[in-house]
């Protein structure tokens, strides 16, 4: 199914195609990816329409927050069980988000930045599943919707996105010792609807938009130098690219 704006996310190692928007209404449809056999499966429809959402996945459960239903940016949230095959809402967060980061660490959800339509954000929130709760946690040091993040290292990384009048190349972390985001190198070029992702001890950038043109080229960020180079580009051009590392055996 043609799907953009679509949430992404990797569990029990099968890749998940969450909502977005398919050129005429917003979807609440999932369909799965599996390696083994190369097929894509549908399983449960989530209970809301959305494109721009946030996915992620902790203790084989699949946490999608906010996004957009064709009308306004949303603040619920739906957690989908692999064994039952649904989805149930659970606490909404503080803020209506769309367009946010969205990222599973040390056993809670995290989300980052995003819009509500009218504001955007540099406010980060993150769910205790144990308690229902959510928790405003340190803001990022700049606000940022369409941004890529990632966890890597025992640490939170986000790069790109868009701030209200520039399409960003900046990447911060989070250190959660310190519970403050500092800045690291900012990538080669802006980066608005830019995936994140670990894999191998690196960070990848992919695609993107960068207020002129969909982009076909990756970044690669290595912790230790703090220095981003370009890898292979993809073979074609694509702003709001959803991505997911699927482990091989």
């Amino acid at each position: 199914m043609l799907r953009s704006r679509v949430g992404v996310a990797v569990m029990a190692s099968k890749l998940y195609a969450i909502g977005g928007y398919n050129g005429s209404e917003r979807l609440s449809t999932v369909e799965v990816f599996d390696p083994k056999n190369r097929s894509w499966t549908k399983v449960a429809p989530m209970n809301c329409k959305r494109s721009a959402v946030g996915a992620a996945t902790l203790h084989n459960m699949l946490y999608v927050c906010g996004g957009y239903d064709g009308v306004s940016s949303l603040s619920t949230v739906e957690c989908y069980s692999l064994d039952r095959n649904e989805w149930a809402m659970v606490t909404s967060m503080s803020r209506h988000r769309s367009a946010a980061g969205v990222v599973a660490f040390e056993g809670q959800i995290y989300a980052l930045g995003g819009h509500d339509g009218l504001s955007i954000f540099d406010s980060v929130e993150r769910l205790d599943p144990q308690t229902g709760k959510w928790t405003f946690m340190a803001p990022m040091r700049t606000k940022r919707c369409r941004l890529g993040v990632a966890t890597l290292k025992g640490k939170i990384y986000v790069c790109g996105g868009y701030d209200g009048s520039t399409f960003l190349q900046t990447a911060e972390v989070y250190d959660p010792k310190t519970e403050e985001w500092s800045f690291i190198a900012p990538m080669n070029v802006m980066r608005s609807r830019v995936a994140l992702v670990a894999n191998c001890g690196l960070l990848y950038a992919i695609g993107g938009y960068d207020g002129v043109s969909n982009l076909s080229t990756v970044e690669v960020y290595n912790v230790e130098k703090n220095c981003w180079d370009f890898t292979t580009s993809m073979a074609a051009h694509e702003g709001g690219v959803g991505v997911g590392v699927i482990p091989i055996y």
